[in-house]
Formats: structure tokens, C-alpha cells, sequence
């Protein structure tokens, strides 16, 4: 009994030695023992299984053998990701387009992917367009070169409007200046560098000065005021004398407006408008007030001595001996003497575009009808504190 057992014992010991033997000699010839059933496969640095033969790193298989997976990352020109950007892949022969968008990261992924051929396309507003293509294998997850969006080139349009276009804007709202809201301030300009203005555009301001209804009102005050006076004698009293001076008086007008504010400014291509000053000391806008009555802006926006206002105050003087009586009609003396005298009313008149008209124009400092009527109650003291 005691010798069964050791020759027994001995046999179990042996058989294990052999078996460690062999498997030592199998690991020395490279031949690793098959696993047993139930025991865990052997995972590759990713943590999914690896195929047989396949290197370190490589991407692992899809679990469908027919499809595969595409993965990617979007990055801008600099290397930063790029997230938000829109992927769409396309494949299949086109049977098969889909479409994501970039995570936090920059990346994308299309899962069950057709096996074969397909095409990407990455987009995002303020970036080029960029495409890549490749070949999905079976049953693999094919990753992406990263894909570069650099920045789009940005054009701008600039539309320059034509000058004609800016002036006729411009105009139209000169055409809405009236002092205290009645009284016509067409021919003064706010706008220091105002587009200058065609033919036709002068010969609209002087038509709407001569047509407008406060020109026909102050008409016939100054008629009235000469029927007074009896100026202009030969007209005779009554009705028919009034008739005839309020005529005169409104030729006088109209023919030194389309003299002096179109003719000749379109003849010799100068602005007829006053271009308010507005800035620097009492004095300074007092003499650019007056110089203004001797020269003025060219079409092309050089000064140059004002032709047009001399040359149409002349013109003017002249003209009236054609309507006038006989015995009030001017010599060229006197013509001259009045074109003096229109000189100097320009001048004056500039003078109270400067300083005074614009803070009674409402269309020029934004109609405010308690202001407005605040400034005339206090015209003394504005007038006084201009200078400050």
C-alpha cells in the first residue's frame, strides 16, 4: 500500500514535469498555445480587437464586414480645430450622401460606411471649401487626413454712386430749408463738401426759387412799398400802377436768379450756393462770410473768383432797361452802381447765413418747434454769445 502510493505520486510528478518540458520547448520554437475556450481574446493598444498580423496602433474593423467607418478632423490654416464646420460625405456610386457637422474638437465621423470609394466635402462660411476622397476597405475605419480650411479671401464692393445722384439728394433737401420754417434758404449748402451740380440741377434751384409762393408774397410787398414811394413814376397810381411795378419787381428777381444762379454758373461751371462755415472765430467766419461775394466754388471744388454773381448782377441791370420806363432805365453808369449794390447784398445776405439762418432753419438743425420758438424769444442774447 505505501508503495502503490509513492509509485503513484511519483507518476503524477513525472507527467507534470513532462508537460512543462513540452511547454517550454513550444515557446522556444515560437508557438504560442492556442487559448482554451472561455478565456478573453488579446486586445491591442486601442482596446479593440486586433486582426490577425495587423501592426500596433491600426485602426480596429467595423462589426459590419460589409461597411466601415470614416473619421476625421477639421482644422483652419493656423492648425487650430475647426468646430461647427459642415462634413458631407458622399459614396456609393452618389447612392449615399450624408452630412455632420464637427465637434468641439474638430472632428467627424460617418459610421456604416459602404465599402469602397467616397468623397468629403468640408464647408463653413468665411472659409474655403475643401474636399478629400479615399477608398474604405471592408470592414475597416478609415481615418481622414486632417482636412485645412483656410480663411476665405474677402472681397469688397464699393458701388460709388454718381455725383449727379448725391447733388439731386442733396438739393432736395435744400429745397426744404425755410428760415422760421417760411422763408425760402434754397441756394446755402451745410454739406462742406457737397457734390457739385449739372446744368439741369442749377436750373431746378433757380426755378424753385423763382416759383415759390414766398417769392410772389415778398413781391408784392416790395410793389406795394414802391407804389408808396411812387418808384418808377411812369407806371402811374392805382391798380394798373401796382400791376406794373409788381411785374418789374418780379422780373428783377427771377431774371437775377437765373443770371447769377444758372446761367452763368453753367456757362462757367461754378456753384452757385453759399457753403456754411460754421467753425473757427467771430472774425474769421465774418471774412469768409463777405469773401464769398467774390468768389466761390468751381464744379471741379477749387475756388475761383465768382464771375457768375458779378457777371449775372450786370446782366440783371441790364436786362431791366427792357421793361422799365423809358425815363427810369438805367444808363451804364447806373448799371454798374447797381451791380455794387447786389455785390454788397450778397455779402450782407452771406453774412446772416452765417451767423443767424441756420439756427432758424428747422430742416437744418432738425425741426424742434419749442426750441425754434425759444430761439426767437432769445435772439439778442444768441446773437451775443456767437462768438463763444
Amino acid at each position: 500500500m505505501i508503495y502503490r502510493s509513492r509509485w503513484h505520486s511519483g507518476a503524477v510528478f513525472a507527467a507534470i514535469c513532462g508537460l512543462l518540458a513540452l511547454s517550454c520547448a513550444m515557446v522556444a520554437a515560437g508557438q504560442a498555445p492556442s487559448p482554451s475556450p472561455g478565456t478573453s481574446p488579446q486586445l491591442n493598444s486601442q482596446g479593440t480587437q486586433a486582426e490577425p498580423g495587423a501592426a500596433p496602433g491600426d485602426a480596429a474593423p467595423a462589426a459590419d464586414a460589409s461597411s466601415g467607418t470614416v473619421t476625421g478632423t477639421v482644422l483652419d490654416a493656423t492648425g487650430a480645430v475647426i468646430s461647427g464646420a459642415r462634413v458631407k460625405l458622399v459614396a456609393g456610386g452618389q447612392s449615399i450622401a450624408r452630412q455632420t457637422v464637427t465637434d468641439d474638437n474638430g472632428e467627424f465621423s460617418f459610421a456604416n460606411v459602404p465599402a469602397g470609394s467616397f468623397q468629403l466635402t468640408a464647408t463653413l462660411p468665411g472659409f474655403d471649401t475643401q474636399t478629400s476622397s479615399g477608398t474604405l476597405a471592408a470592414g475597416h475605419t478609415y481615418i481622414v487626413p486632417a482636412m485645412t480650411m483656410p480663411l476665405s479671401e474677402v472681397v469688397t464692393q464699393v458701388e460709388v454712386e454718381p455725383e449727379a445722384e448725391v447733388a439731386q439728394r442733396q438739393i432736395e433737401q435744400e429745397e426744404k430749408q425755410r428760415v422760421l420754417g417760411v422763408v425760402p434758404n434754397f441756394y446755402v449748402s451745410y454739406v462742406p463738401d457737397a457734390a457739385p451740380l449739372n446744368a439741369r440741377q442749377k436750373f431746378q434751384l433757380a426755378w424753385k426759387s423763382t416759383i415759390d409762393p414766398f417769392n410772389f408774397a415778398i413781391t408784392a410787398g416790395i410793389a406795394g412799398i414802391e407804389q408808396e414811394a411812387n418808384y418808377l413814376s411812369a407806371y402811374g397810381p392805382g391798380f394798373g400802377g401796382y400791376a406794373k411795378r409788381y411785374g418789374a419787381s418780379y422780373a428783377d428777381g427771377a431774371v437775377g436768379t437765373f443770371m447769377g444762379g444758372a446761367i452763368f454758373p453753367v456757362l462757367l461751371k461754378q456753384d452757385p450756393r453759399y457753403f456754411y462755415k460754421g467753425t473757427g472765430t467771430v472774425r474769421s467766419r465774418l471774412l469768409y462770410a463777405v469773401a464769398n461775394a467774390f468768389i466761390c466754388k468751381g464744379d471741379n471744388k477749387k475756388w475761383q473768383p465768382n464771375y457768375s454773381n458779378i457777371l449775372g448782377s450786370l446782366a440783371a441791370g441790364g436786362i431791366s432797361n427792357l421793361y422799365y420806363p423809358e425815363q427810369n432805365r438805367n444808363d451804364a453808369a447806373t448799371t454798374f452802381e447797381s451791380a455794387l449794390i447786389g455785390i454788397g447784398a450778397t455779402a450782407a445776405g452771406n453774412i446772416i447765413e452765417e451767423f443767424v439762418a441756420r439756427k432758424f432753419t428747422p430742416d437744418a438743425t432738425r425741426r424742434n418747434p419749442e426750441a425754434l420758438a425759444s430761439k426767437i424769444t432769445h435772439l439778442p442774447e444768441l446773437l451775443m454769445h456767437e462768438g463763444e
